[in-house]
């Protein structure tokens, strides 16, 4: 009964701190498969958001390849090319897992090695609940920073893709599924076309 307490308190938490909002920024992926929304969340995790947005704005992600899927884990990509080039990064940043944001469906996530403060360029989407990848007391976990507000059926098609062709990578789908395009999203003014929603680089 206290653990679901516990559970039912974080899970306010995060939604409290990351309901939908036109102030938070939002970025686009468009992909191979069709296009998601992200938004972002700068209040729990600005060293991760900074940094992501540093990568969007420099163009990084475009052309690189979801190169992880798992079946009811996650997608993950961020950090290589089509022929599994790894491109060049930045230095890593300090993890901040202990934002009280957890690994539900849909978020974003930060990837890393086994050292907490590792974090490049690389995400992953978590499909489900991954409760084990959330910080536990002094033991830190993978640092959520946003989540996937429309199109979450992209990564549903991601995570059905074929895989195993790739011997040296047996995770990356068959066909690279590509990130074609990240670019930030202006926020919506009140009456503005369409067409002036995007935000200019």
């Amino acid at each position: 009964m206290r653990k679901a307490l516990i559970l039912l308190s974080l899970l306010t938490t995060f939604y409290s701190f990351c309901a939908h909002s036109e102030e938070n920024p939002k970025i686009y992926f468009e992909t191979d498969l069709g296009r998601m929304v992200i938004e972002l969340y700068p209040q729990k995790a600005p060293i991760t958001v900074a940094n992501f947005l540093e990568y969007v704005d420099a163009g990084f992600y475009d052309g690189t390849i979801f190169h992880r899927v798992i079946d009811d884990f996650v997608v993950q990509g961020g950090g290589h090319t089509f022929d599994f080039k790894r491109k060049a990064t930045r230095a890593p940043i300090v993890n901040e897992s202990a934002n009280q944001l957890l690994n539900l469906q849909a978020t974003l996530s930060m990837a890393r090695t086994g050292d907490p403060d590792s974090a490049t360029s690389q995400f992953f989407i978590n499909i489900k609940h991954n409760t084990h990848l959330d910080a536990r007391g002094d033991i830190p976990g993978y640092a959520v920073f946003a989540k996937v507000i429309e199109g979450f059926d992209v990564v549903k098609k991601i995570e059905k893709e074929p895989r195993g062709l790739y011997r040296a990578h047996p995770e990356a789908p068959n066909y690279p599924v590509r990130i074609l395009e990240a670019k930030r999203l202006a926020a919506v003014k009140p009456n503005a076309p369409a067409a002036l929603q995007l935000e200019a680089n």
